[in-house]
């Protein structure tokens, strides 16, 4: 069941490169909020073709709010190719030392991202109950 948003960014892809074992390595930067708070943010994942066309992404970033506190996270998850974009759904954990986002340290959570053909990211996090 989801519970809480955790966190809705937009944003923008940075970097695409190919990897010599054929994946694609993407970077993105984000804002907007994190736990109720404004943040910026980025990341990098990295994501294969499978035979039937899916995607298969994983990746690691990182979420700095507006108080200074920070979190940083690992996620996987499929995804597909809509028009000239790509659309994912998935799996994040958190870990902060930060004690205003440390309660994030024992929930996982599932994510939205959908990227358009222009680059445009947009990101929804839940938390997963």
């Amino acid at each position: 069941m989801l519970g809480e948003l955790i966190g809705e960014t937009r944003g923008k892809r940075v970097v695409r490169r190919v990897l010599p074992d054929g994946k694609v390595e993407v970077s993105f930067e984000e804002a907007g909020t994190f736990l109720g708070v404004g943040a910026t943010g980025f990341g990098t994942y990295s994501a294969e073709v499978r035979p039937d066309g899916t995607l298969f992404g994983e990746g690691q970033g990182v979420v700095m709010t507006k108080d200074g506190a920070m979190a940083s996270w690992k996620g996987m998850g499929v995804g597909k190719f809509v028009g000239g974009g790509v659309s994912y759904r998935g799996t994040l954990s958190y870990y902060s030392a930060s004690p205003a986002l440390s309660r994030l340290n024992s929930v996982a959570t599932v994510f939205e991202y959908d990227v358009d053909e222009a680059g445009n990211s947009h990101t929804k996090a839940w938390e997963w109950k």
